[in-house]
């Protein structure tokens, strides 16, 4: 499995998080809608994921960029914040205060082919520093115009104030004035977010590059039928995660939300995410369009395996079956992550 990196720019605001699994699932989507995208039917793809996967999806991360050389904005590890931060000389009051502030400190900054020798050494950073770094790599005239307007977040929350129409009459209808909101997530302008992909031999990176320029013409997640969703793909490069890690590593930090193997990993820390899924497409006004939860590990965890061999493979995790009622023999959900090797001490 190679890996890649695909860089995308956002349009318009997103109703849905630009999650692995979610993203996964509208690739599936786009090949199911386009005979040939992949060279061969979405039902033989997913035929064999649960032991090879012919595609894995990271989560995206803001980028920036500090003169030719990019900047990813991972997101902190999962960790004790002794495992992260220097508390060495501090008084146990002062230690309560600082750990309060360190919290908030949830973006990991690593520049381009830098590698994690230790969690210690990253300077980590708040949604605050976050804008600012994303803010500095834009142009000078969108620059000012955020100060003028006072900007102080690369990703704001916004709700479009909607109201029922009847298609017939142009109208609400008489007593039928019923507004309501839509909740969305608008980028700072000119963001370029990242996002990392595994591709098996039996497709090619082109093939998954136009399937994202579909999505993105046609929107992504909730409410994309009205205008949500939109991005452009701006680049497409090999990436080999190992430069980022360890050369000796001894734990594993997931780009992705996961469902980690079974007796695999002696131990992990991350952030419980629970995916309640929903079918799309014609299966989204099915009788069952709800799909069974699934508890994932959100991105950001690590997971330390008992054996050297999980480095063999750029991926950890599993394939998620037997989650639908719509389609019980057919749905599959990515359970797995690309990750970064790192060595932890624990």
């Amino acid at each position: 499995m190679r890996t890649y990196e695909i860089t995308i720019k956002p349009l318009s605001g997103f109703g849905t998080p630009l999650k692995g699994d979610t993203i996964f699932g509208h690739v599936c989507w786009q090949a199911a809608y386009k005979d040939g995208l992949f060279g061969s039917s979405i039902e033989i793809l997913l035929a064999d994921y649960a032991s090879n996967p012919f595609l894995i999806i990271s989560s995206a991360y803001p980028i920036s960029y500090e003169g030719t050389k990019s900047m990813y904005m991972l997101k902190r590890p999962d960790l004790p914040l002794d495992n992260l931060f220097d508390f060495s000389g501090m008084e146990k009051k002062s230690i309560i205060g600082e750990r309060k502030k360190l919290k908030a400190k949830k973006w990991m900054p690593v520049k381009e082919s830098q590698s994690i020798v230790s969690f210690k050494d990253i300077k980590y950073i708040n949604d605050k520093e976050l804008f600012e770094m994303v803010r500095d790599s834009v142009t000078a005239d969108l620059q000012k115009e955020a100060r003028k307007k006072g900007v102080k977040s690369f990703m704001a929350d916004y709700s479009q104030p909607h109201n029922a129409i009847n298609r017939l009459t142009g109208t609400t209808g008489e007593g039928k004035f019923a507004p309501f909101a839509v909740d969305q997530k608008v980028y700072f302008p000119q963001t370029e977010l990242s996002i990392f992909m595994g591709i098996s031999d039996r497709i090619t990176v082109k093939q998954v590059e136009d399937a994202l320029i579909r999505i993105g013409e046609s929107g992504f997640g909730k409410d994309a039928s009205t205008g949500l969703g939109k991005f452009e793909v701006c680049d497409v490069d090999e990436i080999d995660l190992k430069s980022f890690g360890s050369s000796e590593p001894n734990a594993c930090y997931t780009l992705s939300p996961c469902v980690p193997e079974k007796d695999v990993f002696l131990h992990s820390f991350f952030s419980p995410f629970t995916r309640f899924g929903r079918h799309g497409d014609i299966l989204a006004k099915s009788k069952n369009p709800f799909k069974n939860p699934v508890i994932m590990a959100d991105e950001g965890a690590i997971f330390i395996p008992k054996e050297k061999d999980v480095f063999i493979k750029p991926y950890i995790g599993t394939a998620v079956t037997n989650i639908s009622l719509a389609e019980e023999h057919k749905a599959v959900m990515q359970g797995y992550s690309l990750y970064i090797p790192v060595r932890v001490e624990v």
